[in-house]
């Protein structure tokens, strides 16, 4: 016998497809003589109808903190030689800003990218490293000046307006272009 393991409207990860998806159906199979379903399936608007086992509930890691994670680290310029190194700020390693409790994923630079402008790639690397502690600096700003925005400065809620804008270009998702906006887009193969 079958019982349903999530509901009509429950946020479910697809494990086979690796994506997020809604429940839109709950799909009893029903056998003659039995009294409850002898299976269960879920359409989730995906083409098919998945089992249970083949999706999983989304969990929220309560000690997971993403600024926690987020940390530059160096990792060694294995492509050049000890002379071409004199010009670099930390000689014979470059940037490497790790975003995984692992030491790894994350965003890296090519060696030869780094050699053109060492200084650059150092500011980026430190900027992208602290970006969750500056996220989360915009989203306290903006909740203070929102609780009493009569009682702020009008430098402070310009400052909150431009946190919000900043938050919502980082928070929002971005559909798919549309047919005819991808139909207008310029071709590569020019």
């Amino acid at each position: 016998m079958a019982r349903a393991q999530f509901q009509k409207g429950q946020k479910v990860w697809v494990e086979c497809v690796g994506t997020w998806a809604q429940i839109e159906k709950v799909q009893p199979v029903w056998a003659k003589g039995f009294e409850e379903p002898v299976r269960v399936t879920y359409d989730v608007g995906l083409g098919r109808e998945f089992l249970g086992h083949e999706l999983l509930l989304p969990t929220e890691d309560p000690a997971a903190n993403i600024s926690e994670h987020w940390r530059l680290m160096r990792a060694r310029n294995k492509w050049q030689t000890a002379d071409d190194w004199t010009h670099h700020p930390f000689p014979g390693t470059c940037p490497v800003v790790v975003t995984d409790k692992a030491d790894w994923g994350g965003w890296r630079v090519p060696g030869a990218e780094y050699d053109r402008d060492p200084d650059q790639i150092e500011f980026q690397a430190r900027l992208i490293a602290a970006s969750p502690r500056l996220l989360a600096l915009a989203e306290r700003l903006a909740a203070s000046v929102g609780e009493a925005p009569d009682d702020a400065p009008t430098e402070m809620q310009s400052l909150a307006r431009a946190a919000r804008e900043l938050l919502k270009s980082v928070n929002d998702v971005l559909a798919a272009p549309t047919a005819d906006v991808a139909a207008n887009a310029p071709s590569r193969a020019a």
